[in-house]
């Protein structure tokens, strides 16, 4: 038998180091090669590592929200024959595979981890009070999902970690929590008093690292505006009702997309990127849009390019597709890159202002809610039209109140008589 040091491969693109999303093996585990082991999250993806080598997993580096860098050893097999302990490199693993990435943000520094010892794989036992409960996020999330607390699940993993195999043991035992019935007047209710740390890593880090770099460089201001998009909304259910064959089904926001590409052409000011390092403002004649889109791993940015040259069609159909592959996981970095200006939307859940935060570099973001039969005074009548709401955002340090304003303004004429987005 034989050592195999498995170092953490180049990715690629400059990246030098990476943070740890999640381990899905564990000490004791037997793996065969391309097995998925671990996912990394760098500045410009998550990507998931394969597994090198058959072997057995004898200890690990670092946990959940480490950082670690390209080179060093990040997990140690026993495998058959010599292996490759106390050479100067290993194999060339196989490529990753790459999935959606974060927005870009400077990694901290790598700090020096202590290997995870190995330990014998381990009966369920239980956890002794007051001892955190070790788990993977994806056995979190299920927990959580059925409603279970894994301070009460045995695991017999490494430390007591908990796998899917223990819940599955622990579901089927039909085991609960302890609780302390407090009944008054005879109800059933009672009282809890459970806490738990959730550590902020991985895409909900880079999120709020964007968001404060964001919010705390960029001085900004909102406007709002309603828009009847009653007209709109007859045009609409116009063309789903005659759409070709195979064409996507038309929401609002290829409307609007459309008009934002006539807008942003006449106020050119509001389609830029702004390094504020180099104080150089770039205008851009192509019009990618973001559109943020609401995953269960958290917010992403897929972007349709170079919507100037789609019709309504086209870009109802490249929005679906970027924005599904992103909820799916598949979207390359090409998908989630290059946008000059963002499209926020919060569907069905509406409300009637928001102040969006500016996905920087970018100068101006459109916050679209959802529209609704509202009674308005339409030439001294009180009459019910097909209401929407727009909220915007804009860098004051390049885009004036007149300029952020007015693009609002046009978007609204646009999608108030909807012919003249065609035109």
């Amino acid at each position: 038998m034989g050592t195999f040091e498995f170092k953490l491969p180049d990715i690629g693109e400059g990246v030098v180091e990476g943070e740890i999303v999640e381990w899905m093996v564990a000490v004791g585990d037997s793996v065969k090669e391309d097995d998925p082991i671990l996912s990394v999250m760098t500045d410009k993806a998550t990507v998931e590592i394969p597994a090198p080598c058959e072997g057995t997993v004898t200890s690990m580096v670092g946990e959940a929200g480490d950082i670690i860098p390209v080179g060093s050893v990040c997990i140690v097999f026993e495998v058959e024959g010599d292996g490759n302990a106390g050479q100067e490199s290993a194999p060339e693993p196989s490529p990753a595979k790459e999935a959606p990435p974060a927005k870009k943000v400077e990694a901290p520094p790598a700090p020096t981890l202590p290997p995870v010892e190995a330990t014998p794989a381990a009966a369920p036992v239980a956890r002794a009070a007051g001892t955190k409960a070790l788990a993977s996020p994806a056995v979190r999330q299920r927990a959580r999902s059925a409603n279970i607390d894994l301070q009460i699940v045995s695991g017999s993993g490494p430390a007591g970690r908990i796998s899917h195999a223990d819940l599955d043991r622990h579901i089927a035992g039909g085991a609960s929590g302890a609780t302390r019935a407090r009944p008054v007047g005879g109800s059933a209710k009672v009282e809890r008093n459970g806490t738990e740390d959730i550590k902020v890593i991985g895409l909900r880090r880079k999120i709020a690292d964007g968001m404060m770099s964001s919010y705390s460089t960029i001085p900004h201001f909102s406007y709002f505006e309603e828009v009847d998009v009653t007209a709109l909304e007859e045009l609409r259910q116009h063309l789903n009702a005659t759409r070709p064959e195979g064409a996507p089904k038309l929401t609002y926001l290829p409307f609007i997309m459309q008009a934002l590409v006539k807008a942003l052409e006449q106020r050119p000011e509001c389609n830029a990127l702004y390094d504020d390092e180099a104080n150089v403002v770039t205008r851009h004649e192509a019009i990618n849009l973001g559109i943020a889109t609401q995953t269960d791993r958290g917010l992403y940015v897929p972007v349709v390019k170079h919507v100037e040259a789609m019709d309504i069609w086209d870009s109802a159909t490249e929005m679906v597709r970027v924005t599904q592959a992103t909820r799916d996981g598949k979207a390359g970095v090409d998908d989630l890159t290059g946008s000059t200006f963002t499209i926020t939307s919060l569907g069905r859940m509406g409300g009637l202002g928001a102040t969006p935060i500016i996905n920087k570099p970018e100068v101006g973001i459109l916050g679209v809610h959802n529209a609704k039969d509202r009674a308005v005074v339409r030439n001294g009548h009180v009459v019910v039209r097909r209401m929407m709401n727009l909220s915007s955002s804009w860098d004051h340090r390049v885009v004036d109140g007149h300029d952020g304003a007015t693009l609002v303004q046009l978007v609204k004429t646009y999608l108030e008589n909807p012919a003249t987005i065609f035109m």
